[in-house]
């Protein structure tokens, strides 16, 4: 009693006008994959045969047939040929680069120093450099050029001479990087020691010989005015013993009455002195008053 199922196809089932629009679609997404698989290899031909050197750089080409082309390209789009062609940009503006460098002192002193460049690449003489250094040329050129002539000057002064003559040592390095980067094709714009460290035990024996230093300068200034007060007590002593001098000769001339008349002077300072004060009080004297009932 069981009947074995009948397979049949969904398009069997379908009226010829569905099976025909059917047919007609399938056409149309044919149509539109092969049109998106031309207009991708049309849009992947910029990638494959051009390419850009951006503001402030230049591009040296190699060639298969050539090699290195000596004339670098300029900004803008060029052609290359793909897999013949190969360019290389490079950035011709002025860049930083911080280089640490741990060297001794005429003293043997350990110094820490860092210097800051500020360099860029020779566009005139940028084939050879792309020929000695490449790409990277600041990593393999800066850090030991940069090392070497700092060691070399800075074992010229004493520790201490680093800080009183920075500006003399300064230049003395930016003229030995200058020299040196210039022979590879390096312009150095700029150098300039942003730090300068001592160890700590020169750094405190600094520090102690700054303090005593001021000290001295103290004990030095206690000294002159002493010294000062001195001479102008000695001044002072011959000032009075002449006017002690002219103060007898004028007694011996016109008699007391120049001790007369500095006895006056000196009784009107005290009184204007007594007048001035708050707790003083003036009574006239010879007439009836309470506060003298007590003294008959």
């Amino acid at each position: 009693w069981l009947k074995a199922p009948v397979h049949t196809s969904l398009a069997s089932r379908d009226p010829p006008q569905v099976q025909a629009m059917a047919a007609n679609l399938d056409k149309v997404l044919n149509v539109v994959g092969r049109g998106a698989v031309a207009l991708g290899a049309v849009g992947s031909v910029p990638m494959f045969f051009l390419f850009n050197v951006d503001a402030g750089e230049r591009s040296m080409m190699w060639t298969m047939t050539s090699g290195l082309m000596k004339e670098p390209y300029g900004e803008g789009t060029h052609f290359k040929v793909p897999y013949m062609m190969r360019p290389t940009n490079y950035d011709v503006r002025a860049r930083a680069y911080q280089i640490p460098s741990n060297t001794g002192t005429k003293d043997m002193q350990n110094v820490t120093i860092h210097v800051r460049l500020l360099f860029r690449p020779d566009i005139e003489r940028l084939w050879d450099l792309h020929q000695e250094l490449g790409v990277d040329y600041e990593t393999k050129l800066l850090p030991s050029v940069c090392n070497e002539i700092l060691k070399s000057i800075v074992a010229q002064y004493d520790a201490e001479a680093l800080l009183t003559m920075r500006e003399r040592v300064s230049q003395e390095i930016r003229d030995g990087i200058t020299e040196r980067c210039d022979k590879f094709g390096v312009i150095i714009e700029d150098v300039a020691i942003t730090h300068l460290n001592y160890s700590k035990e020169f750094a405190k024996a600094i520090e102690e010989k700054q303090v005593a230093e001021q000290e001295a300068e103290r004990q030095k200034f206690i000294v002159q005015l002493e010294e000062q007060k001195k001479r102008a007590a000695i001044i002072r002593a011959e000032g009075d013993a002449e006017a002690a001098v002219l103060m007898v000769e004028s007694m011996k001339s016109y008699g007391k009455g120049i001790v007369e008349v500095r006895r006056i002077e000196a009784a009107q300072q005290i009184a204007d002195t007594l007048a001035r004060a708050a707790n003083v009080m003036y009574l006239p004297g010879g007439q009836n008053t309470l506060l003298s009932l007590g003294g008959k």
